[in-house]
């Protein structure tokens, strides 16, 4: 993909965005849960990018460390990685989030962006 430093995340913030996103193309892998979803013509400009941990996480302590580390890779790859047009809402796993070494989130992260963006083939026909 093409590099582009210069994009500029805005924070998802209201409900029925994560909603939307919920629905949409999700991607699990070891670290974390990615959701993605291209948003309509006319929608808000660049990449938006959520958050969220639930209580399987573990305390506030425990989802606050999860989502600092969500924050920092998603700073880190969004930009080059991500698509203008898309909202991602990266889920933290439990036990795994917050221990998992920053490196293999990072991966997790450049891989799950791949395959959310792949073009999917069309359907076998005979």
């Amino acid at each position: 993909m093409t590099t582009r430093t210069s994009e500029k995340l805005s924070v998802l913030n209201k409900r029925a965005d994560f909603l939307r996103a919920a629905r949409a193309r999700r991607q699990a892998m070891p670290g974390f849960h990615l959701q993605a979803r291209r948003r309509a013509p006319g929608e808000a400009e660049g990449i938006r990018v959520g958050f969220t941990c639930s209580k399987k996480v573990g305390n506030a302590v425990a989802r606050n460390r999860a989502k600092r580390r969500l924050r920092e890779i998603a700073r880190a790859l969004l930009p080059a990685e991500g698509l203008p047009g898309w909202d991602y809402v990266l889920v933290g796993r439990a036990g795994v989030t917050a221990d998992r070494p920053f490196e293999a989130l990072t991966s997790d992260l450049s891989e799950a962006l791949r395959r959310i963006h792949a073009t999917r083939k069309p359907p076998h026909q005979p």
